[in-house]
């Protein structure tokens, strides 16, 4: 037998089974509203100080490769609808170190990021009531989605819903209004033409240096569509919910991503030192430059409602993450103990461990609070590329075996899985160039190794059964 095609542990299911509490309509809007997260709101300005005009080729790029990427998880994830979601898959077609390896790399991404996030949202709030404490605002934020998602997992699914119906219709009012105002249509504002894009230094102000720099911003904006695929396992229809969110996937990210770094970099001049304010960022920033009453503190409303939405999406994709892992034993088995259809200690363990982080950032801001942010700079690339090595094998097996399962197909097969596979080692060979990224990488890659041996010896020690699909947990209609 095949390397590839060898059997992996069975997933075992902890306590009772996850419940189906998300209706299809949570579905859709998860999948439309993900695509318009924290990074996009918040890390885009740092981009646009870098790269200048040429952000919206970075996003583009960038965009191109994550397009890729969702196709492919896409294909395995119709195919075997599972809450590990590219852990499964990467256990399925590698082994069960790959899954240990890429499922506890991403939980620990997404618990830090519960606490940036809260850090994030607080800033904001402080900033409007002046004197209040910041640890207390990340402490509510965290007990009240803490608490959501401990409830049932509809909780989740309901906040997500209205969250992400406020983040679409804010942008595309954000679009519309900018476009307006780009043609000289808007009342009080005159069409600022092509000078934006060619003064200040040209299109590419930094040269090619500064648009790596804003390549490598923009990829990591992007984080956070996976979750879609996750929560697909406790949907009603899981199948029919993965295949539309993917397939509807490349207008989203080109009208929501490239679209509103069009709009930016057009209206406002790339070096506006607000761009790059974390307190303001372009989108408040591009809404101030027209003179809008109100519409500057509005678009600050919907950036707090971002980070909320991505503290809530994370701590449940972090829960669903641990509690997969578990079940097919990989971690603790009290931590993926399951009641009233939710895994409710491993949304404890990962909601505390998010606050922890809020806490080094107050005690340990020098040393402990970078390293910690470091280890995680590179890892969703890490779990892009165990996506793309997993549909390479993936794919061949599932045509022999069950070829009623590719529901989503990936488009050239085997061609654009290599591309997407170079286009993601030649980022890493960026970020070794680049000395702001390179401890990211470096730190990264050690934690992948340490998970990658202790996966590994974990696979040595167990005894071999058969190859894992959705749990009976995890098992939904298809």
């Amino acid at each position: 037998m095949s390397r590839t095609s060898a059997p992996a542990p069975v997933d075992r299911p902890v306590g009772t089974a996850l419940s189906h509490g998300l209706k299809q309509r949570h579905l859709s809007m998860i999948a439309l509203g993900g695509v318009i997260g924290a990074g996009l709101f918040v890390g885009s300005g740092a981009g646009i100080a870098a790269a200048g005009p040429s952000i919206v080729i970075a996003y583009a790029v960038s965009g191109l490769l994550v397009m890729l990427v969702m196709r492919m998880l896409g294909e395995m994830s119709a195919a075997n609808p599972a809450s590990g979601s590219f852990s499964v898959h990467a256990e399925r077609a590698i082994g069960p170190w790959a899954g240990f390896t890429a499922g506890w790399s991403f939980w620990v991404l997404l618990s830090v990021a519960v606490g940036l996030e809260g850090i994030g949202a607080a800033k904001i709030v402080s900033g409007w009531l002046p004197g209040t404490p910041e640890w207390a605002w990340v402490a509510l934020f965290m007990l009240v989605f803490c608490g959501t998602n401990l409830a049932a997992v509809k909780n989740f699914g309901e906040f997500e819903f209205w969250f992400a119906a406020l983040k679409v219709g804010a942008i595309s009012l954000f679009l519309i209004i900018g476009g307006l105002a780009i043609l000289g249509i808007l009342p009080g504002t005159e069409a600022p033409g092509t000078a934006n894009l060619t003064g200040d230094g040209g299109f590419l102000p930094n040269g090619s240096e500064g648009l790596v720099i804003g390549l490598l911003a923009s990829v990591f904006a992007y984080g956070g569509l996976e979750t879609v695929t996750i929560a697909a396992a406790e949907s009603e229809h899981p199948v029919e919910g993965v295949a539309k969110s993917v397939r509807t996937a490349m207008w989203r990210i080109a009208l929501f991503y490239i679209g509103s770094m069009a709009v930016i970099v057009t209206l406002v001049p790339w070096d506006d030192p607000d761009v790059a304010n974390p307190d303001k960022g372009p989108y408040v920033t591009a809404l101030n430059h027209l003179d809008i009453p109100g519409a500057g503190i509005a678009m600050q409303i919907v950036v707090l409602v971002a980070l909320l939405s991505a503290m809530n999406a994370n701590i449940y994709g972090a829960s669903r993450m641990a509690y997969s892992l578990i079940a097919r034993g990989q971690g603790p088995k009290a931590i993926g103990r399951v009641s009233g259809g939710v895994p409710r200690i491993a949304v404890l363990v990962s909601s505390v461990f998010g606050f922890l982080c809020v806490l080094l950032s107050y005690w340990r801001p020098d040393d402990v609070f970078p390293w910690l942010l470091n280890m995680i700079g590179a890892v969703i690339l890490v779990v892009w590329l165990f996506i793309a090595v997993s549909q390479l094998l993936l794919r061949r097996r599932t045509e022999r075996e069950a070829p009623e399962k590719l529901v989503v197909k990936m488009w050239l097969y085997p061609v654009l899985t290599w591309v997407a596979i170079a286009g993601m080692l030649g980022i890493f060979v960026l970020m070794l160039r680049e000395p702001g990224t390179r401890d990211q990488l470096l730190a990264t890659g050690v934690m992948t190794l340490v998970l990658a041996v202790t996966g590994f010896i974990l696979q040595k020690n167990r005894k071999p059964a058969q190859e894992p699909t959705a749990t009976a947990a995890e098992r939904t209609e298809g």
